[in-house]
């Protein structure tokens, strides 16, 4: 016998019905699973912006208690010192004005003279690219005596090298008693060298730098020594040839 006319609707709805259903489950589980990818990710995402930080405070804490000499590579990373007679000292210009400076880094140079700002403040040894101050102001800390760590993007990178590099700075604090190691940890980047047209040697991604005065000659002069990682061995000696005391303006804070 034929179904009615009646039945069939009946059918169709049915079945339509259980089509809806299962769309309607598939939608759910799918839906379940896309908040389940995102929740992985993000995780993920946190994770990741959560490990660099530890794994550079674990790296930095087996430092503790070391002499600056054994943080980081020994000297051998290190190149020769180079000096070129320095310009600049007294030289304040305003802090609107930017300064073009020849050498990356620099290690003198005209500089902004502006109290609390240039030269940038004793306290703070070690900065990040978003922290750091100007290069106008870390000059007027150059001619005061400083010497200044510049790390590029590569080392910036790299958790090892940034535990060693805060280990020196941290290092370098606990053991100035009287302001006399004058030290600061700077990031050298890429919008430096832009700015500067100058950029580190070839396969170097640390520099020293110092500005000092020979008196007996009546000269001045910029110092730099390049690096492939964080040598402690070689800042120590560094510092040790070129003392706060030979700067330009030794004993301004």
């Amino acid at each position: 016998m034929a179904k009615s006319s009646k039945s069939e609707k009946s059918d169709r709805r049915q079945v339509i019905d259980e089509i809806r259903r299962k769309q309607k489950s598939a939608d759910k589980r799918q839906g379940r699973a896309i908040v389940g990818v995102c929740v992985l990710v993000a995780l993920l995402i946190i994770g990741a912006a959560a490990y660099s930080p530890i794994k550079t405070a674990i790296e930095k804490a087996r430092y503790s208690g070391k002499d600056l000499a054994d943080i980081g590579a020994g000297a051998d990373v290190c190149g020769e010192v180079t000096e070129e007679e320095a310009t600049g000292s007294g030289d304040h210009v305003d802090k609107s004005q930017q300064v073009t400076y020849d050498h990356a880094p620099p290690a003198f140079g005209a500089h902004w003279n502006e109290a609390g700002l240039a030269p940038a403040p004793i306290n703070e040894r070690y900065y990040t690219k978003d922290s750091r101050p100007e290069l106008e102001s870390l000059v007027h800390n150059l001619e005061h005596g400083y010497t200044i760590l510049w790390y590029d993007e590569t080392i910036a990178d790299d958790s090892s090298q940034v535990a060693a590099i805060k280990a020196m700075a941290a290092t370098l604090d606990a053991n100035d008693t009287n302001q006399r190691l004058k030290f600061k940890a700077a990031p050298w980047t890429s919008e430096d060298a832009e700015e500067t047209g100058k950029d580190f040697p070839k396969g170097q991604h640390i520099a020293f730098t110092h500005w000092r005065n020979d008196a007996a000659a009546s000269k001045q002069w910029g110092a730099w020594q390049y690096c492939t990682e964080a040598s402690g061995e070689a800042l120590k000696k560094f510092m040790t040839d070129y003392p706060f005391t030979d700067a330009p303006e030794p004993f301004v804070y």
